[in-house]
């Protein structure tokens, strides 16, 4: 807290992850602290790769600092994109700067590398990991994974457009017709429903593919072609409309089916990837020996390990052929967009634990139960700690705890299923649509105040688009 007016402070350090150039809080999101009466300090240069100066935030209000230890000594809430295990290259570096008591709200891997949480929890830090958020109307404002999807889909269609050998639309020339490409999108989540939205805009005949069959509509109303195959999925829907893990023979016939699908398709873009676990191999080595030399895959999954049998995380490689796309972190590669959309987000999931400018960690919050990774020196959610192999703990609740929340034995144990839910590029399976007075993508899927509004923005326009499947 500042000695001053004994406010909290809230800091934003740089990312260090290579290749990572968003930045946590844009200068709007600033404007939104200062009046919830918190105190803001920005390391110099963390928002120039997105387009924000040092200037543009001391002219609200924040405080810029040279050294990043300086700002981690004089802050009680730590906002970032990546902390954790989400930066495995250098956030391990933070650690020692870290002191008790101190708050970090970023995303953070919790299931993917458990441990580097138990790590935190050593130093008496409490972390929330934003990516664990629920499924609820009232935490759409706060998706930040919806949010970075929006912008992976739409990247995506532009990588596969500027890959492929021919155009995408159909034309009529002088020279003769030029026949439109054929775009599969498999997955109708976020980020597919984006990559469909985006390259019907640029004139492709999109096709998709997804296990819920329940989807079919979402994917026509954007212009897409519903490809259904012969496949028993009565049950690929799990609660809240994620799609489910299915076994390794549901898996064996979906690949045999989708060959000759595959094989008629010029673009191929993947996005089916699972919290903490490999992502399961959709187009395997001999689908791409099948498909036509100068056909491009896409795949968005690489980060887990990819869709594509033959995907290289970080890698562009040409085989049979194909070329196969593995890129990781997109949202990155759009950065002011992506960090205005995690800015809205992340801001809004702050303000929810600030009451009257202080901290209210409420544990009957189902946002702040689910969230909530280390507490008091411990891991204290069900599913990370399953992971890490410790026994559940029986963790106090507050006064105001409600029936439903009540009687779970550790944060986050409601969630610990069998059957993990299927997202798209690490993102919510709804699509997203805008808020009328914010212009940031929430998702739909519950009966809430999302709407749908026009937008001028690239991103804004085809969130609102890819909206129109839900009203």
């Amino acid at each position: 807290m500042t000695e001053a007016t004994g406010s909290l402070v809230v800091g934003v350090p740089r990312e260090t992850l290579s290749g990572e150039r968003r930045v946590a809080i844009v200068p709007a999101g600033v404007t939104a602290l200062t009046r919830a009466g918190l105190s803001v300090v920005i390391e110099s240069g963390a928002g120039n790769e997105a387009g924000f100066l040092d200037e543009s935030y001391t002219n609200i209000g924040a405080t810029i600092v040279g050294s990043r230890a300086e700002l981690f000594q004089q802050t009680d809430i730590i906002l970032q994109v990546r902390a954790c295990g989400a930066n495995l290259e250098r956030g391990s570096e933070d650690e020692s700067r870290l002191k008790p008591g101190q708050i970090i709200i970023a995303h953070c891997e919790p299931l993917a590398e458990a441990a580097s949480l138990q790590q935190i929890a050593g130093k008496n830090v409490t972390v929330f990991a934003l990516e664990m958020l629920p499924r609820i109307t009232r935490a759409q404002s706060m998706d930040v994974l919806s949010s970075m999807a929006t912008i992976a889909g739409y990247k995506a269609v532009l990588i596969a457009a500027n890959t492929l050998p021919r155009m995408f639309p159909m034309m009529m020339t002088a020279a003769g017709t030029i026949t439109p490409s054929k775009v599969l999108v498999v997955g109708a989540g976020v980020a597919g429903l984006q990559a469909i939205a985006s390259a019907k805009r640029l004139g492709a005949v999109v096709h998709a593919y997804d296990i819920r069959a329940e989807v079919k509509e979402q994917v026509e109303s954007l212009g897409g072609k519903f490809v259904e195959l012969e496949l028993e999925s009565q049950d690929s829907s799990s609660t809240g409309g994620y799609a489910k893990q299915m076994d390794e023979e549901f898996y064996r016939k979906q690949r045999e089916l989708m060959a000759r699908v595959v094989a008629e398709c010029d673009v191929v873009i993947t996005t089916a990837a699972i919290p903490g676990k490999t992502a399961p191999i959709l187009v395997t080595a001999e689908m791409v020996e099948g498909m036509q030399p100068g056909s491009v895959i896409v795949d968005l999954a690489a980060e887990r390990g990819g869709n594509c049998e033959l995907t290289r995380a970080d890698e562009t490689i040409v085989e049979h052929g194909v070329t196969i796309v593995g890129p990781v972190n997109l949202p990155a590669t759009i950065p002011l967009h992506a960090s205005e959309m995690y800015s809205r987000n992340i801001t809004t999931f702050l303000l929810n634990i600030i009451k009257e400018g202080q901290l209210d960690i409420d544990l009957s919050d189902e946002i702040v139960h689910d969230t909530l990774m280390t507490r008091d020196g411990d891991v204290v959610n069900a599913r990370v700690r399953e992971i890490l192999n410790l026994p559940t703990i029986d963790l106090p609740m507050t006064d105001e705890t409600s029936d439903e929340s009540s009687g779970q034995e550790s944060i986050g144990q409601e969630q610990n299923e069998t059957d993990q839910p299927v997202v798209e590029d690490d993102a919510m399976e709804d699509d997203p649509v805008v808020s009328e007075d914010e212009g940031y993508p929430l998702r739909t899927g519950e009966e809430g105040n999302a709407s749908d509004a026009d937008s001028d923005s690239e991103t804004g326009s085809d969130k609102n688009e890819a909206g129109e499947k839900n009203q």
